[in-house]
């Protein structure tokens, strides 16, 4: 017997689906309020449930992250897939990080806690991070194959970039943050690719 296989998952009775539902709507507009490190439990009683209804849920903020953003991720991953066809590699990679810091600033706090999922196999985070990553490295290596950028430069690099600019905007401003990305991006190119 393969014990590999999940079992599949149960449909939700009405009124847990309702819970969940409930729990999402209130997680999101307190993550984009608060940040992403807003309390689980106050967000449980804004829903109007109890802690171990969001718990028998979410059984940790990674999960309830996941939950969140997971099908925002695997899009932002499928859009790196797309810029691959995009005549310059290095402007594809380059509308890719942008694309990719949107969403990293969904929430104040976030990538911090993405790049601790990269690095962490047990979060339930990790598998759309490498997701993300994975697309990253497609376009990174895209563009050191064309002699756009450095041949040191990786999807890693990438990513940091795009999460250290994401904080930095939330530290300052929107403005500085997509500052340090373009300079973080120009520091990247090959010095004869870079535009006059």
């Amino acid at each position: 017997m393969d014990t590999d296989t999940p079992a599949p998952r149960r449909r939700m009775r009405a009124d847990a689906r309702r819970n969940y539902e409930r729990l999402l709507a209130e997680a999101a507009a307190a993550f984009a309020e608060h940040g992403a490190d807003f309390s689980l439990d106050e967000i449980a009683r804004r829903a109007g449930v109890a802690n171990g209804t969001l718990y028998a849920h979410f059984t940790n903020r990674r999960v309830l992250l996941e939950a969140l953003l997971g099908d925002r991720m695997r899009a932002l991953a499928a859009t790196g897939e797309e810029l691959l066809t995009q005549p310059s590699p290095v402007e594809g990679l380059t509308a890719w990080a942008h694309a990719a810091m949107a969403h990293t600033r969904t929430y104040r706090g976030l990538g911090m806690m993405l790049m601790q999922a990269v690095e962490d196999e047990t979060s339930e985070l990790h598998a759309a991070c490498m997701a993300v990553l994975t697309a990253g490295e497609g376009l990174v290596a895209r563009a050191r194959a064309a002699g756009e950028v450095r041949p040191d430069v990786t999807a890693p690099d990438l990513y940091a970039l795009v999460n250290a600019a994401a904080w930095a905007g939330e530290q300052s401003s929107e403005h500085q943050g997509e500052r340090l990305l373009a300079f973080g991006l120009d520091g990247f190119r090959l010095s004869n690719t870079r535009p006059r």
